[in-house]
């Protein structure tokens, strides 16, 4: 079985990683431009343009009331962390997460996160999501299509999370119904005056990873530095593997998808192999990190030989 934690190393405690992930989201870049939605709110914004290690400092309570929550599943923890960098960074401030929006007794939808800024009192509606899609050198839709890149189920695509942030999640705080929720929710001291205009962000890092039998272009909306990665079929292992060079190989496991592991975490590639083969085989895809004498880090998904049973319906998107 994979390890509870990448950082199972007594010099590595949970905590450790909570700070490194916060800090790697920190400069984490968004895996695809929305049109007409502006990203990730910067560092500067943040307040945090000059580093981060003393502000990660004094964050030590917060970190450790994360870790005590044991999260497992990505999307919450990535969530969680947002919410403790929003809360706690100098020129931001969280004004509420997870806002329920309901007509009746249906709910539409949630808000994921509501800030401010220090030099701005006008909410901001903050979309997250990490997403690692593998992308198909066969597949729906043109190579260049965002129906090609699909998640390790199977049931997810780039192509259907941009529709749906598109079309639903956010738009959603610009309704009459989602403003007239947020007046009970935000305070005179959360937002002076009558709630103006808000502002609709996303933030989507996370990893393409690239078949490593083929050639994919990216998908359309892109942005040109996102992280990329590698994904080959169990059967393609020593073949990668005999690619990458000399490397020694983490294991990483849910939620700890994002900073590289500490270095107690890399060892020789065949010392985990038969673990991990038997995982890919009990449960699927499982992902490593490849780490060259150099330090050069590269990601890789490695999937069941019959992967994927199944693919997404392809849809139109604006990404």
């Amino acid at each position: 079985m994979p390890p509870q934690s990448p950082l199972d190393a007594p010099s590595a405690p949970l905590e450790d990683a909570i700070a490194r992930d916060l800090a790697w989201l920190l400069d984490a870049p968004d895996i695809v431009e929305l049109n007409g939605y502006p990203g990730r709110p910067s560092r500067a914004v943040l307040g945090l343009a000059r580093g981060e290690k003393a502000w990660l400092l004094r964050q030590e309570p917060a970190i450790r009331a994360l870790s005590k929550k044991r999260v497992t599943r990505m999307g919450h923890y990535h969530e969680a962390l947002w919410h403790l960098l929003l809360a706690h960074s100098p020129n931001t401030r969280l004004l509420a997460h997870n806002v329920a929006i309901r007509e009746r007794r249906q709910t539409l939808g949630e808000l994921d996160m509501l800030y401010r800024t220090q030099a701005n009192p006008a909410p901001l509606h903050l979309e997250v999501a990490i997403k690692f899609y593998l992308g198909l050198d066969e597949g729906p839709d043109a190579p260049d299509s965002p129906n090609r890149w699909i998640g390790t189920g199977g049931l997810d695509s780039l192509a259907r999370k941009c529709a749906h942030l598109h079309a639903h999640q956010l738009p959603l705080s610009a309704t009459p119904l989602a403003r007239s929720t947020l007046r009970h929710w935000l305070t005179p001291r959360d937002c002076p005056g009558e709630i103006g205009e808000i502002t609709q962000q996303v933030a989507m890092p996370g990893v393409l990873f690239y078949p490593f039998h083929a050639t994919l272009p990216p998908p359309r909306g892109a942005t040109a530095q996102h992280d990329r990665g590698r994904w080959c079929h169990r059967k393609d292992w020593e073949a990668l593997l005999k690619s990458a060079g000399k490397v020694r190989l983490a294991w990483l496991a849910r939620p700890f998808w994002m900073a590289p592991p500490v270095e107690a975490a890399f060892h020789p590639p065949a010392a985990l192999w038969p673990q991990i083969e038997a995982c890919i085989e009990r449960f699927g895809p499982q992902q490593v990190m490849l780490k060259a004498d150099d330090g050069a880090i590269e990601r890789v998904f490695i999937v069941p030989d019959a992967w994927p049973r199944e693919v997404p319906l392809p849809i139109k998107t604006r990404a």
